[in-house]
């Protein structure tokens, strides 16, 4: 499906993609200390849930990528995939909390053009049905990274179902198409340099 045919308007006139390409970025120490191992087994509940969410409706996830708690790591990784114009939006699970080595939403925000305040808000409102008081240690963020919406998840299965199963998917058809809309020409085609 070509780009253009994957953008559409809603019943308010604004700009939709979908379906979406995503790209999934798991933020584990652990989990990339295992991958030296070529006969390792990497679980990953948190990324295989937010796959699962995305193609259970209709989506598709072209990048799956692992890389330890660590600053630079994770910012280049996000920073790479929110350039590529084909990705619509990149989502990390992990590396939210409050322990030393929880530095996610410090390396991704200093990508962010625009934040999104709204989805941290209501992520933990929601999450607060499942955990109570400890909601407030979760630091999920959500922003606009190189006009690409980016969402920065806990790492539990549970908190990645949540999300994007009330939040992210229903709403980032419309977040990608309102985001990349000044790419598109009055013939309806992307500008040069902005090809899919």
């Amino acid at each position: 499906m070509t780009p253009s045919e994957r953008r559409t308007t809603d019943h308010h006139g604004h700009d939709v993609v979908d379906p979406l390409s995503v790209a999934v970025v798991t933020v584990s120490s652990s989990r990339a200390a295992q991958r030296s191992d070529p006969d390792a087994e990497i679980d990953d509940p948190g990324g295989d849930t937010v796959a699962t969410c995305f193609e259970g409706k209709g989506h598709e996830v072209r990048e799956r990528v692992l890389v330890r708690d660590d600053f630079a790591a994770i910012r280049s990784a996000v920073r790479g995939l929110a350039t590529r114009h084909e990705i619509d939006v990149v989502v990390t699970t992990g590396g939210t909390g409050v322990s030393a080595d929880d530095v996610t939403p410090e390396a991704v925000s200093s990508l962010f053009e625009r934040e999104l305040p709204g989805f941290g808000e209501l992520f933990r409102m929601l999450s607060w049905e499942e955990v109570g008081t400890r909601v407030m240690a979760s630091r999920a963020t959500a922003g606009l990274a190189a006009d690409t919406p980016v969402f920065c998840l806990p790492g539990s299965q549970s908190a990645c179902e949540t999300a994007c199963e009330e939040l992210i998917v229903p709403e980032t058809p419309h977040l990608a198409g309102v985001a990349t809309a000044h790419r598109i020409t009055v013939e309806g085609t992307m500008r040069d340099g902005d090809e899919e």
